[in-house]
């Protein structure tokens, strides 16, 4: 008698017409649970950034240790953060535990949408909250501190990068929430989201770490350092920044990457 052959496993539900109305459905109750819990979710996005803006921006200033016009440098940067990681934690530590402890993602796998635009919706999904987290600082920045005047006639470019950040945040929480496991989540945080925070120029201008030439090859790696420098540019151009070319390409090869590796190690912990 032959030995029973093993299930296949189940190949990825690929695109087809009519799913763009499933992928509005799945992210819109995504959203609407982000609604009910929209206490929690903004006292996550808001405490730390306010501390640091109040910390660098106000208590420093006062006692004379940062000059009076680095609160227009570092209130972009921190925009920029938290677009970036508001992102980057949306994404993965919710798909870290559906894919673990919940299995929640299976019911996403059921939906009438394909594998891999699950995986976009988890991204978009992220870059939203992240998008948000980082226009909500542009108020409690204006009330904090007392000398913010941005060139109006960037906004539309600092609203692209806030996107392309965002997207990229999303994109990156994809890559962590699907090839970390559960038990190593927290070291990898520690190990990698600590020096992207310190490292993406959201507290000093790029330009300027020449004396530094080893911190600004590391800073160049990080795509925080691309928001916040673009953000410079289009709000406060008399800050030393890099060029806005140079951001926005930077921002579409992290999002490329990172969504890439992210969409192929979904589908794959998908399958399995």
């Amino acid at each position: 008698m032959s030995a029973p052959t093993a299930a296949p496993r189940t190949a990825p539900r690929q695109a087809g017409p009519g799913q763009g109305r499933a992928f509005l459905g799945v992210l819109g109750r995504d959203l609407a649970v982000t609604g009910k819990e929209f206490g929690s979710f903004i006292s996550q996005v808001l405490v730390q950034p306010f501390f640091l803006l109040f910390v660098f921006g106000v208590v420093l200033g006062q006692l004379g240790y940062v000059t009076p016009g680095y609160a227009q440098l570092l209130l972009p940067g921190l925009l920029a953060l938290n677009a970036f990681f508001v992102a980057v934690q949306a994404t993965a530590l919710p798909l870290v535990i559906d894919f673990s402890y919940t299995k929640e993602i299976e019911d996403r796998l059921l939906a009438p949408l394909s594998t891999r635009l699950v995986a976009v919706e988890k991204i978009v999904f992220g870059a939203l909250r992240g998008l948000f987290g980082s226009l909500v600082m542009i108020p409690v920045g204006y009330l904090v501190l007392d000398e913010v005047a941005w060139d109006l006639a960037g906004l539309p470019l600092a609203a692209l990068l806030l996107v392309l950040g965002s997207l990229a945040g999303g994109a990156a929480g994809l890559v962590i929430g699907t090839l970390v496991s559960p038990r190593r989540i927290n070291v990898v945080f520690a190990v990698v989201i600590t020096p992207l925070l310190f490292t993406g120029s959201t507290q000093f201008p790029f330009l300027q770490l020449g004396n530094l030439r080893w911190f600004q090859v590391i800073c160049a790696l990080n795509p925080i350092t691309y928001v916040s420098e673009g953000l410079r540019g289009a709000l406060t151009p008399s800050v030393p920044h890099l060029a806005g070319w140079i951001c926005l390409l930077a921002l579409l090869v992290s999002c490329a990457l990172f969504g890439a590796i992210g969409i192929r190690g979904f589908v794959r912990r998908a399958i399995d």
